[in-house]
């Protein structure tokens, strides 16, 4: 049985279009994610686009919904209806038939098609909307058809636009499987089953929430699947189904215990959340701190805690992958991206996995000892803020308890590390707030930037500013002040760039040029007064010294990008940027540190890219033009219907308001200096081009020359192999030079040998590493006076004590501190009177811990 290809034939032979399900990722603004059928077709409904050739389609579509106005995810695992990830059947009109025709199909395809029980089939529709009413009672008793309110039988998009009455079908599961309160049609109980909702799209609502009729009213409709399979395959519950329970048995393998009513829901969230994060992977989602990436992060967090709770502690995600794929093999995305998605999977497990133990040790700790109906914000914002807990997660926990949290109290915090956050992010000035801005804007209005094109002009200073913001009409001597130039070549702050240095020059007194920025629309350049004094009126020469080598800099950035994206794939997206005259800095998503031959690969396929003299093709375009010829939008920017675009040579081409090259050539070179990890999933590229180059080559060559001098050959790389050799050789015989003490104090505690003394010469290290390969379990604490100090260093093998909780517990003693793995740690003191109490301590910590 395939209902999914049963519904779709059903209308292809109605003359319907089969359209295949769009991306979960709409370009649509108002939505985070696909969450219904009709959201590919939303520009035909709303009348942006023409209605096509055939007006009627049909489509299964996968949807999510797990942010913004439709989410589920509080429900998942605790309803037998709700989930993340589900596909959606419809069927959709536009402007060609209507609600009698809408009608007939919906009850032909149920009781023809799939034979569903009439008797157990119920309707609703919209008080209002007598028509519907009517043509219900031709396929079903009238006493099955109840008349409902806006809140359940009115669809509309928004606030605004498209929208009008709906009719649902519901399924009776039967009063001897639920009996609540809420078990009603329109209720919130799960006895009558919404199958399918059927939109009768007749009006436009304006913005005075008055309803126009619609010139071509349409019908958009929507089936949940899940529901419908449960249905044909006798179960009351979507999660009992054939398109769940084999994730949900895997998982009863992995654990090797048994679903019972108590961690049922738990296994319902993993198999939904599996589903979930599969797909937004394949999608292109990638896990993230905010948009949909960081809906991601929450989904499959929420999966990881259920797993915790299951007894699974450690990664597991991954192993339900392949079982989703061969339940729903007619997704290719998933198929084809099947290891890169188990990958990212596990890779995200692992980052909240080290986290996730003691932030449930603290959860569980305040509750315990608080005892009360409501959960301390603070803590909830401390398991937010350092345990990578999303609040929702918390909230989550909290419901199996009964317990409530003041969102209110959490919010403030929130905000005040926003605020936190801000000020150091950006800089916060009250100067600048209280400064003079509003005056200019209104009595001299906004300057120019001619950047683009020159460098050096004849210009007018139009307002001068002190350090403080305030309007001033001369400079001071020997001081600092910001002026506004008539047109300026000087480049302000943003996009990644940094702001312009260079000179201005006045009665051939040259004067600094030190930082240039915007504030509300006015390009300011920080300047330095010696000698000369600024007058509001002079003219001046104004050179922007740097704006070359900044701009070999910018553009090698977008051929960066553009290479990265060849070479590591399409998913890969800018994450910060910074180009100055002497480097590049970008930041980019990425899960892996990258090998030295990828690195390589980048490299040379950059300069191959420079050395073929690209044009750069700068245009000022629409933002949808834009978005057709494929270009990629700045990070952290925002763009208004008109944006730049930079293209060099159809290869790379981004949104871009920054200085660049005419031509790739004019970069001459780049080198990649250093490739490093930011936060998790984040790596960075450093690099350097043009005369930045030159002196890094440069100083590369005068360090091979003093290599040869220092080496007496030219063969270097050969030389200082053979020097690391002899190196290894020495320590190894220094190794062996360290004989054990014969009078440390050795004891047993069982099977354990604990040796716990201060030795008065030898490495400490070596000494302990050469008792730990003496024996399968051991306890070794060892002390050496030197001078003043003390330093001390613990070993553990076989044993469930941890060195480091060991050392940290005995450092303070003599005024000192230290730490390391579980097996071997150490530390120094300042306060080596107290020597032999922290040896005694030493050794009564051991006692206690193995006894």
């Amino acid at each position: 049985m395939n209902i999914r290809e049963q519904f779709l034939n059903f209308f292809k032979k109605r003359y319907h279009d089969v359209v295949p399900s769009a991306s979960l990722s709409p370009d649509d603004p108002t939505v985070m994610f696909t969450n219904a059928g009709m959201v590919q077709f939303k520009d035909i409904f709303t009348g942006k686009l023409p209605i096509p050739q055939n007006p009627k389609a049909t489509s299964c579509q996968l949807c999510l919904r797990a942010g913004g106005k439709h989410n589920d995810l509080d429900n998942v695992g605790f309803t037998s209806r709700h989930h993340t990830a589900f596909e959606m059947l419809g069927n959709f009109s536009f402007g060609d038939y209507f609600k009698k025709e809408a009608i007939s199909y919906a009850w032909e395809f149920i009781t023809l098609e799939l034979k569903l029980p009439v008797d157990k089939l119920w309707v609703t529709v919209h008080i209002d909307d007598e028509e519907a009413y009517s043509l219900w009672q031709k396929h079903i008793d009238k006493s099955r058809i109840k008349k409902l309110g806006d809140k359940d039988n009115f669809w509309s998009m928004g606030d605004t636009g498209a929208c009008g009455p709906c009719s649902e079908i519901f399924y009776d599961q039967g009063e001897e499987l639920f009996n609540d309160k809420e078990d009603y049609l329109g209720g919130d109980g799960d006895r009558f089953l919404e199958i399918w909702n059927l939109v009768f799209m007749q009006f436009d609502r304006d913005k005075s929430g008055k309803l126009n009729l619609l010139p071509n009213p349409s019908i958009d409709t929507g089936m949940g699947l899940e529901r419908v399979v449960a249905i044909k395959e006798g179960v009351s519950n979507n999660y009992d189904s054939s398109l769940f329970m084999p994730i949900i048995n895997k998982i009863e393998d992995m654990l090797k215990i048994e679903k019972t009513e108590k961690n049922i829901a738990s296994f319902r969230v993993i198999a939904d959340h599996t589903r979930a994060i599969t797909f937004m992977l394949g999608d292109g989602i990638l896990f993230d701190k905010d948009g949909r990436g960081y809906v991601a992060r929450r989904i499959i967090r929420r999966a990881i805690r259920h797993g915790y709770m299951l007894g699974l502690k450690e990664p597991f995600m991954a192993k339900l992958v392949d079982i989703l794929v061969d339940i729903m093999p007619h997704y290719s995305s998933i198929k084809e991206k099947k290891e890169f998605i188990k990958e990212q999977i596990t890779l995200e497990e692992q980052r909240f996995f080290k986290t996730l133990k003691n932030g449930i040790e603290l959860f569980e700790y305040e509750l315990n000892a608080k005892g009360q109906k409501s959960f301390d914000s603070k803590i909830a914002f401390k398991l937010y803020d350092t345990y990578g807990f999303p609040l929702d997660l918390t909230q989550d926990m909290l419901k199996s308890y009964d317990i409530s949290l003041n969102t209110d109290e959490f919010d403030k915090l929130m905000n005040i590390q926003k605020t936190r956050a801000k000020k150091s992010w950006k800089g916060d000035s009250q100067d600048q707030k209280n400064g003079d801005f509003k005056q200019v804007l209104e009595t001299i209005g906004k300057n120019s930037f001619v950047g683009f094109d020159k460098f050096k002009i004849d210009t007018k200073i139009l307002a001068i500013f002190d350090e403080n913001f305030i309007l001033i009409k001369q400079s001071k001597t020997e001081s600092k002040c910001w002026i506004m130039m008539e047109q300026t070549p000087f480049y302000a702050n943003g996009g990644g760039q940094v702001g312009s240095e260079g000179l201005i020059v006045k009665n051939e007194q040259k004067i600094k040029v030190l930082d240039t920025r915007s504030f509300f629309g006015l390009n300011l350049s920080l300047i330095k007064i010696e000698n000369e004094t600024i007058n509001t009126g002079d003219i001046i020469t104004a050179i922007d010294t740097d704006i070359q080598e900044v701009a070999k800099h910018h553009s090698a950035t977008h051929l960066l990008q553009a290479v990265l994206k060849e070479i590591l794939g399409d998913n890969v997206s800018q994450a910060g940027s910074l180009n100055d005259k002497n480097r590049l800095r970008f930041d980019f998503t990425y899960d892996k540190a990258l090998m030295k031959d990828e690195i390589d690969i980048i490299q040379k396929k950059v300069n191959h890219m420079i050395m073929s003299n690209l044009n750069n093709d700068t245009k000022v375009l629409d933002i949808d033009e834009a978005k057709k010829q494929g270009a990629i939008a700045m990070f952290g920017e925002k763009y208004g219907n008109k944006v730049r675009v930079v293209n060099f040579g159809g290869i790379s081409i981004e949104f871009c308001g920054g200085t660049h090259v005419k031509n790739s050539k004019d970069i001459g070179a780049f080198y990649i200096i250093k490739e490093s990890g930011v936060s998790a999933g984040v790596r960075r590229i450093e690099a350097v081009c043009g005369k930045s180059a030159i002196r890094y080559t440069n100083s590369l060559k005068d360090t091979a020359d003093q290599l040869q001098q220092l080496t007496k050959t030219k063969d270097t790389i050969s030389f200082i192999k053979k020097l690391k050799l002899q190196n290894k050789e020495l320590k190894q015989k220094l190794s062996n030079t360290q004989n054990l003490p014969h009078e440390l104090n050795e004891q047993m505690v069982g099977d354990v040998k604990v040796i716990v003394d201060i030795v008065n010469s030898g490495e400490l290290k070596l000494i302990a590493d050469k008792i730990k390969n003496s024996c399968d379990k051991l306890a070794v604490f060892l002390l050496k006076k030197s001078d003043d100090t003390v330093k001390m260093v613990a070993g553990c093998k076989g044993i469930k004590t941890k060195a480091g909780d060991w050392i940290k517990d005995i450092a303070p003693i003599v005024g000192g501190g230290g730490g390391g793995r579980d097996d071997f740690a150490q530390a120094g003191g300042k306060d080596s009177k107290n020597i032999e109490l922290a040896k005694d301590k030493a050794l009564e910590y051991i006692l206690k811990k193995l006894s």
